[in-house]
C-alpha cells in the first residue's frame, strides 16, 4: 500500500504547479480504481482544466503524445505524467473514436465520458473522492457497469464491450445486468475494432486471476463470433477455459492450449490472424511441435535438448493437464533430465567447424554440420565425453 501511495504523493507537486497557475488538477481513472482495490499502480493519470498549450507554459519540459486529443506528456523531477485536458468526445461514426474532441473546464463533464463507473473517479491531492457515479460503491459490489446508457458507451466505442470483460478477468467483478444486456445486443460491433486494439485486451483476458470466469462470458455472449478465427471454436473456447483458471499459465501456454484443443488450425496462420507479436509466434509452435512428439512418446535426453527447457517446461504442464496427470512430478522428470544432461546448447560442444578441418585436413562443407550433430548426440547420450582429445579419439580411432 505505502508503494502505490507513494506513487501519488510523488505527483502531488504536480498537480500543485497546475494549480498555482489557476487550474484545477485531479488523479483519475483507473489509478485511483486499483489504489482503492489496494492494487499495485503502473503510473498515475491526471485530468486538468488547463488546455495542452497552458501546461506546456507551466512546465519546461514536455512530449507531445496526444495533444490532439489533449494530452501531453510531462517530465518533472525524472518522473514522466501524462496530463489530459478536461473534454467532451463529438460524434462517433465509425464506433472507435469520436469525430471531435472539445476541450472544456469542467471535471464533471469529463467523468461523464468515461467507460465505467470504477474508472469515473477522480481524487485531489489530499485524497478526496470526487464520484459523481457512485463508482466507489460499485467497487465495493464488484460491479462492472457504464457511465450513463451502456448503449451509448458501447456504440461510441465497441473496444469498451472487451474491456469490460477483461475487467472480468483482470478484477474478478461482475458485470452489472444493463451493461451485460447492452453488451449481448452491440457484440458484433468489435467487427469495427481493429485486431492490435482487440488483442491487446485479449492478452490481459488471459492473464488476469478470474479469466476463466472471463472467457466463459465471451462464449456465453457470443463476442468470440467476432474474433479472428475463433467463431466455430466456442466449445474449445470453454474448455480452455476451464483448464486455465490455476494461475500457472502464461499467455503463450494458453494460445498453445487453445490451439491444440482446437486441433485444426495451423498455428501460424491462427496466429497472424490475432496480429500476435513474431516472438509469441515462435514460442507457440515450438510448444505446439514439442506435444505432437510428446503424444507419441516419453521424453527422451535428445527430446528435451533439442526442444529446450522452456518449451519442454511448456509442454509437459499442458500434456500432463490434458491427460489429467501429475504436473509437477511429470515437470520434475523434465529437470532432471536437463540437469543431467552434457551440455545444453551446441556452443558448449568442446570442438568446433576449425577443428573438424584440421583433423581431417578437409575444406568446409556440409559434412561438418553432420558431423558436429553426430558429436552432439554421442554426447548427449553419454556415449563420450564433451572432451576434444576423447571427441577426436573417438571420430578418428
Amino acid at each position: 500500500m505505502s508503494d502505490m501511495l507513494n506513487k501519488f504523493k510523488k505527483a502531488v507537486p504536480v498537480l500543485e504547479k497546475i494549480e498555482q497557475a489557476g487550474f484545477e488538477a485531479y488523479f483519475v481513472g483507473g489509478s485511483v480504481r486499483d489504489v482503492l482495490l489496494h492494487r499495485s499502480i503502473e503510473d498515475v493519470d491526471i485530468a486538468t482544466s488547463a488546455f495542452p498549450e497552458e501546461i506546456k507554459q507551466i512546465f519546461p519540459k514536455t512530449i507531445d503524445v496526444g495533444i490532439k486529443h489533449g494530452t501531453v506528456v510531462v517530465i518533472y523531477n525524472g518522473e514522466t505524467y501524462e496530463i489530459t485536458t478536461f473534454r467532451t468526445d463529438g460524434e462517433y461514426s465509425d464506433y472507435r473514436r469520436p469525430n471531435k474532441v472539445t476541450f472544456i473546464r469542467s471535471l464533471q463533464e469529463d467523468l461523464k465520458r468515461r467507460d465505467f463507473t470504477i474508472n469515473a473517479i477522480a481524487m485531489t491531492k489530499t485524497g478526496e473522492l470526487i464520484d459523481p457515479f457512485s463508482g466507489r460503491k460499485d467497487i465495493k459490489d464488484k460491479l462492472i457497469r457504464t457511465v450513463g446508457k451502456a448503449e451509448e458507451r458501447f456504440t461510441e466505442d465497441a473496444l469498451r464491450i472487451m474491456r469490460a470483460v477483461r475487467f472480468v478477468s483482470q478484477l474478478n467483478f461482475q458485470i452489472e445486468q444493463d451493461t451485460y444486456k447492452a453488451i449481448e445486443k452491440y457484440g458484433q460491433l468489435l467487427t469495427h475494432i481493429s485486431v492490435e486494439r482487440i488483442y491487446a485486451e485479449f492478452q490481459k483476458i488471459f492473464v488476469g486471476e478470474n479469466r476463466k470466469q472471463a472467457l466463459r462470458l465471451l462464449v456465453e455472449q457470443n463476442l468470440h463470433y467476432y474474433l479472428p478465427k475463433l467463431k466455430c471454436y466456442g466449445q474449445e473456447l470453454k474448455q480452455t477455459a476451464e483448464i486455465i483458471h490455476l494461475p500457472i499459465w502464461t499467455e503463450v501456454e494458453i494460445w498453445a492450449i487453445l490451439l491444440i484443443l482446437i486441433d485444426k488450425e495451423p498455428v501460424d496462420g491462427f496466429l497472424r490472424a490475432w496480429k500476435t507479436p513474431l516472438k509469441v509466434i515462435k514460442t507457440v509452435k515450438k510448444i505446439y511441435a514439442a506435444y505432437q512428439l510428446r503424444r507419441e512418446q516419453a521424453w527422451t535426453k535428445e527430446m528435451v535438448y533439442y526442444n529446450g527447457y522452456d518449451t519442454c517446461i511448456s509442454t509437459e504442464k499442458i500434456y500432463s493437464v490434458l491427460h489429467h496427470l501429475p504436473v509437477q512430478q511429470n515437470v520434475q522428470t523434465i529437470k532432471n533430465i536437463w540437469t543431467d544432461l552434457p551440455i545444453n546448447r551446441r556452443e558448449q560442444l568442446a570442438i568446433s567447424g576449425y577443428d573438424l578441418m584440421n583433423w581431417a585436413n578437409q575444406k568446409s562443407g556440409p559434412w561438418i554440420k553432420e558431423t558436429l550433430e553426430k558429436i552432439e548426440k554421442a554426447i548427449i547420450n553419454k556415449e563420450i565425453d564433451n572432451d576434444k582429445s576423447k571427441i577426436k579419439e573417438w571420430l578418428f580411432p
